[in-house]
């Protein structure tokens, strides 16, 4: 079978901030589906959580300071730079319109947020875009009653058996893939900051840098 362009990792979320679970677990799904490249698409207005603690701008920049660590990780803008909710499917229209339909498109995304896909929109179409590799704990086994009935027929019908299916087709799979537990939160480095508290060694030197430098997170509400 002829090669294909890319194939590309895409990892959404507000990265507020980004750290070092996020890096690590891009890292192990690109050496685990060979992967040319992982594109990081920080949400400007997240559907389906409460907004950001810090702009837009600023969490792009602090992205593109951890991409800046790995040549094979990118900062991907897009959706800070269009006007409404951040929605995963218009991203992957765009991507499809610039990369073809050949190119192999891995959407990133852990457990929970695969077991709520149904409440994204135009769900359904996603599996038209993109593969979508699920991020878990080793030795998790995936319970089929926690599984909505419209999703786990997807999950029957797509299962991929082994990475080569994901990279010589371009869309349309469900790959699991056990990861590195790592128990950080941006929440968790937000509340360490607004205590007073260093959260070095959770994320980047440049991005913990950056976020003293701009006063980032000290203001904050308990809640």
């Amino acid at each position: 079978m002829a090669t294909l362009p890319g194939p590309i990792g895409i990892l959404g979320g507000t990265f507020d901030p980004i750290h070092y679970a996020h890096l690590r677990l891009a890292e192990e799904l690109a050496d685990a589906l060979d992967l040319a490249q992982v594109r990081f698409v920080p949400a400007s207005i997240p559907p389906h959580r409460a907004s950001p603690q810090v702009s837009a701008v600023h969490r792009v920049d602090m992205v593109r300071l951890a991409c800046a660590e790995n040549t094979r990780f990118v900062l991907d803008d897009r959706e800070c730079r269009r006007a409404g909710p951040s929605y995963t499917v218009d991203t992957l229209l765009e991507l499809r319109a610039e990369l073809g339909s050949a190119c192999s498109l891995c959407l990133f995304m852990g457990l929970d947020a695969f077991l709520g896909l149904t409440t994204w929109s135009r769900w359904e179409r996603l599996f038209e875009l993109t593969h979508i590799v699920i991020a878990h704990r080793p030795g998790f086994a995936l319970d089929p009653a926690a599984v909505p009935a419209a999703l786990a027929r997807e999950l029957h019908a797509r299962r991929a058996l082994a990475v080569r299916e994901v990279r010589q087709t371009s869309a349309g799979l469900v790959w699991l893939q056990a990861i590195t537990p790592l128990d950080i939160s941006a929440t968790a480095i937000r509340e360490a900051i607004r205590k007073q508290r260093s959260p070095r060694y959770l994320l980047p030197d440049s991005v913990l840098d950056y976020i003293q430098r701009n006063s980032l997170y000290k203001d904050l509400d308990a809640g």
